[in-house]
């Protein structure tokens, strides 16, 4: 309780600069640095002569040398700036902790001359270790690239599964863990005390020796804590709104306007806690810096500042400003508010094309993956598409598989393309995933098809060649033509030549690129009709890059709900999922839902 009580002086002494600081940082990187490192990497796609990146060009182009040497110079600009930021927040609350004053351009100036240490060749594993504490602290612009580069959940859901890679996964990350808490206090000591990052790793380690599991409890309580403080604050907030909501009646042009103050509230304290959780995080790091060091013996020194009498007395103009603002602010949403009262517009507005969703190798979570069960399974939760993969055996029949080896799924270490379709029809695909599926059946694509076709369903066809296929694509095609399915089913690959060979065999055939890695314009791959890309790699300037050519995106493989909301958001067209009635239940709810309302029946129902 005592750290806590100490994080929350050490905020609170400085507040203002803090605050300051972080909103002319985080608008800096939003504004200026964001866009800056994101042309700077198109700008090395560029200069080697890169137009966009798959995973099939990506080994070379990050082989290129040309490639590695502006990489390494855009991460040490990332370094530096984020560095900036760590320095000068570490600046602000030393001088907190020795209860002095400080003003935002005096410690500015002050962390820039500090910063320059970083160039010293002693200090070279500084920038190694200030980008690898990014991802624990969120910290600087850097970390919109380094956080924003997660697990794919594919990648994910795989590691989860198999037990030797779950263990290897847990151990590096206990390691990595283990690391940060033995130099959590190495940026103290060069930065306060200007010392090398040899030296400050050094006296780091020896500070918080002993101590890792205590700093490591404080850090996540403290900010479980701030976290659960923001929500208590915000719902607070709106209870006393609503109670004046109450006192008032069911006056139309007041509701509109409370509603709007509803609004502005949650936003204002949401801009507050997001300005303050990088500082929350150094401050909890820097209170027990000098906790330590106490109970060490150690010195502890306070920082010499650079103190400049330019300092530009703005307070009065900006206070001026935020109140007009807020007022504007307030009209003009009471206006759009008292509208959606009196039925002037509507929320409900359904998407211009609806999104759809695939069954990712069928219900695969109910049901083997790949087999008939599986389909009809899909069918049955209401999925508009099933995808599935297939291979092509010995004797050049067309199977529904995934694997290349039979092995996972039916206990044969063999590949599809050594067996032919007698060797493999009768072999058991079901009971490795549950005993009761003992009577699956690897099925031919053809009979899928079939099933498909006399029950409305869309089929996700993906190729999976090995290179000892013969005229792969052209039975794929002429299976697709014979049963006079062209118009219900897609073919897709990770393979890119595949669809230029569909291409050139029938041009009707509607194509998908398959892609884990989907960087630059990828809309000058003209043999793609569509691209299906790994959820991880969507952000909204592909998705307007690819509908602005006419084609559609398919998200890659969403099955939680925070990243199926993600995918809703960005209207991607068809989401990829093992989840098919999360998918299809919240695509329903993005459709109907007007939050507003739902927030009014919410506190209503309170009182």
């Amino acid at each position: 309780m005592s750290n806590i009580k100490k994080v929350g002086s050490m905020l609170k002494y400085n507040i203002k600069s803090l605050i300051i600081f972080e909103l002319l940082f985080k608008l800096l990187s939003l504004f200026i640095f964001t866009p800056l490192f994101i042309n700077l990497f198109n700008l090395i796609m560029k200069v080697t002569g890169y137009k966009y990146l798959t995973i099939e060009n990506l080994p070379k182009f990050l082989l290129n040398p040309i490639t590695i040497l502006l990489i390494v110079i855009l991460l040490l600009f990332m370094m530096v700036y984020t560095m900036f930021d760590i320095t000068t927040l570490i600046i602000i609350l030393d001088k907190s902790y020795h209860k002095e004053k400080v003003k935002v351009i005096d410690a500015v100036r002050t962390s820039i001359d500090k910063c320059k240490n970083l160039f010293h060749i002693k200090n070279i594993l500084l920038a190694i270790f200030v980008l690898f504490i990014i991802p624990f602290l969120h910290i600087g612009v850097a970390s919109s690239f380094v956080t924003t580069i997660k697990i794919p959940e594919f990648i994910y859901d795989f590691i989860i599964k198999n037990k030797v890679l779950f263990s290897l996964f847990s151990i590096l990350v206990i390691f990595l863990i283990f690391l940060f808490l033995k130099w959590i206090y190495s940026l103290h000591y060069f930065i306060l005390e200007d010392v090398s990052f040899k030296e400050a790793r050094k006296r780091s380690s020896k500070l918080s020796k002993n101590n890792y599991l205590k700093d490591l409890l404080t850090l996540v309580i403290v900010q479980f804590l701030s976290t659960i403080f923001y929500f208590i604050f915000v719902a607070l907030g709106i209870l006393v709104i609503f109670i004046f909501n109450k006192l008032f009646g069911n006056i139309t042009i007041i509701n509109s306007i409370l509603t709007t103050i509803i609004w502005l509230f949650i936003a204002f304290s949401f801009i507050c806690y997001t300005l303050l959780a990088t500082p929350i995080s150094y401050a909890i790091i820097s209170s027990l810096y000098y906790l330590h060091k106490t109970k060490n013996k150690e010195e502890i020194k306070s920082i010499k500042i650079n103190v400049t009498n330019k300092y530009l007395k703005i307070n009065n103009i900006l206070k001026r400003v935020g109140i007009v603002l807020g007022i504007i602010a307030i009209v003009i949403g009471s206006a759009f508010t008292y509208g959606l009262y009196k039925g002037k517009y509507n929320l409900n507005i359904e998407y211009v094309r609806t999104i759809e969703v695939t069954a990712h190798r069928g219900a695969s979570v109910m049901y083997p993956e790949n087999t008939m069960s599986a389909f009809i399974g899909a069918k049955e939760l209401g999925a508009d598409w099933i995808e599935l993969d297939v291979q092509q055996t010995k004797d050049g029949k067309i199977v529904v598989m995934h694997d290349t080896n039979l092995k996972r799924t039916t206990g044969v270490n063999k590949d599809t393309i050594e067996l032919n379709y007698d060797e493999i029809k009768d072999l058991d695909a079901g009971s490795f995933f549950d005993k009761k599926y003992k009577n699956e059946h690897i099925p031919l694509l053809e009979d899928v098809i079939k099933w498909a076709k006399n029950n409305n369903m869309k089929l996700n066809i993906e190729l999976k060649p090995t290179g000892k296929e013969t005229d792969f694509e052209k039975s794929v095609i002429d299976i697709i033509l014979d049963n006079d399915y062209i118009s219900d089913s897609v073919i897709t690959s990770q393979v890119y030549s595949v669809l230029e060979n569909v291409k050139k065999y029938n041009k009707n055939i509607e194509t998908v690129y398959v892609m884990s890695i989907a960087i630059g314009d990828i809309t000058r791959l003209k043999e793609a009709d569509h691209f299906s890309v790994e959820a991880s790699n969507i952000n909204k300037s592909l998705v307007k890059k690819v509908h602005n050519e006419g084609k559609e995106l398919y998200a890659w493989t969403v099955n939680s709900l925070d990243n199926i909301n993600k995918m809703i958001d960005l209207k991607v067209d068809n989401i990829i999922t093992d989840n098919i009635t999360l998918a299809k239940d919240s695509i329903y709810a993005s459709k109907t839902s007007n939050i507003i309302n739902e927030y009014i029946n919410l506190i209503n129902k309170i009182f």
